[in-house]
């Protein structure tokens, strides 16, 4: 059975999703983009601002799962511009430990939704 997975502490929906779903052990986020969750504002001030802003909602989400960045095994993120991807990259590798990072895709896409310039999800296991 799944189970839906909600907090205050990342951005609400923004269409007929949750932010994430379990289903036995496993987790399985919506893709998260640079809301400010407090007051629901974009912040696009730069690549590594807004990176860092999808990877603490990321965060919240896993916190209200009882989990962390450890329990993720797959992340998939999506860029506007991989020209960006080695500032993605850096703010990145600051949330995990190099060796036991999860596996990853990253794909530049036409266009994201609110046109923000990332999106990240991911599966993590308790």
């Amino acid at each position: 059975m799944k189970k839906i997975i909600k907090t205050d502490k990342a951005p609400a929906p923004i269409g007929p999703y949750n932010q994430a779903v379990m289903h036995g052990n496993t987790l399985y986020t919506s893709g998260q983009i640079a809301i400010d969750p407090t007051n629901g504002e974009l912040v696009l001030d730069n690549i590594e601002v807004e990176t860092n802003l999808v990877m603490q909602n990321l965060k919240a989400v896993l916190e209200a799962a009882d989990m962390d960045f450890e329990n993720i095994v797959k992340t998939s993120i999506f860029l506007s511009d991989m020209g960006k991807f080695s500032q993605v990259n850096a703010i990145y590798a600051q949330y995990f430990n190099e060796e036991t990072a999860p596996a990853r895709e990253t794909v530049q896409v036409a266009c994201l939704p609110k046109n923000v310039n990332i999106e990240i999800s991911c599966v993590a296991i308790k």
